[in-house]
């Protein structure tokens, strides 16, 4: 295996006793780093002054290709991919691919070779594009849903995933609804307000953030963003803290509540 010029180096701060980590093909060191086990990890980006956007309302805006390495290598690790309707629509996500080069990483992990797209929306409103492309998306949604018929027939049934009965997404009926696919690892990109549901649930097992050197104002919300303060406040474990080029890149494990 050989160095991928194009992606930095990440200097090991926590744990200290772990070397530099050099950007090789398939990534090895950083897929052991982060590991294999299953359950709910978010990957979110924020600048130092806590905004989860730049000025145009993107995460895109303010990452960089630090952090796009662990980005790509996270997606890798992931079964599928869970975001909310209105980060789908403001990111345009399409159909989702294994990073270039990671491909054979993922499948000695016994990965499937695709990876799922799984969109929670109390509507089903989602661009055309995306539910009419070769591969649609899991869609998650109510029972109330007015547009549920419409949403099968255009999907499959198979593909429509109902959690909960009221107006809004149940998060532990979401989870439950993709690991009883097999959809055992599970990545969330947010936004905001779906990371902050999860949270709220307690399903979310692992928080991995980065910071980028900017400072950007403004009225952009924060990697949570809910009108309630979360009570209890969830504490964290630092499991690893990386660094490139000014940018830092954490990784916490939740503390459960109750645990």
């Amino acid at each position: 295996m050989g160095p991928v010029p194009e992606l930095p180096a990440l200097d090991v701060l926590l744990p200290l006793h772990r070397p530099r980590l050099e950007p090789l093909a398939g990534e090895p060191e950083l897929i052991a780093l982060f590991g294999d086990s299953p359950g709910v990890r978010a990957n979110m980006v924020s600048t130092l002054d806590g905004s989860a956007t730049g000025a145009n309302g993107l995460s895109g805006s303010i990452n960089n290709s630090a952090d796009w390495r662990v980005f790509r290598v996270l997606r890798a690790l992931a079964d599928v991919v869970l975001v909310g309707a209105g980060t789908v629509r403001a990111e345009q996500y399409t159909a989702l691919d294994v990073p270039e080069g990671l491909r054979g990483a993922r499948a000695e992990l016994g990965r499937a070779d695709d990876l799922e797209l799984a969109v929670v929306s109390t509507s089903g409103v989602l661009p055309d594009a995306l539910l009419d492309g070769a591969r649609p998306p899991l869609v998650i949604t109510v029972a109330e849903n007015r547009a549920l018929g419409a949403l099968r027939d255009r999907l499959g049934a198979e593909r429509v995933l109902i959690a909960g009965d009221g107006h809004r997404v149940d998060a532990r009926a979401a989870i439950a609804a993709l690991t009883d696919r097999g959809l055992n690892h599970v990545l969330t990109e947010g936004g905001p307000s779906l990371l902050a549901h999860l949270v709220e649930a307690d399903v979310v097992d692992d928080v991995c953030l980065t910071w980028t050197p900017q400072l950007v104002g403004g009225p952009a919300s924060r990697i949570l963003t809910q009108p309630e303060w979360l009570s209890p406040a969830r504490s964290l474990e630092p499991l690893h803290l990386l660094h490139a080029d000014g940018v830092l890149l954490g990784r916490w494990r939740m503390t459960r509540l109750g645990a």
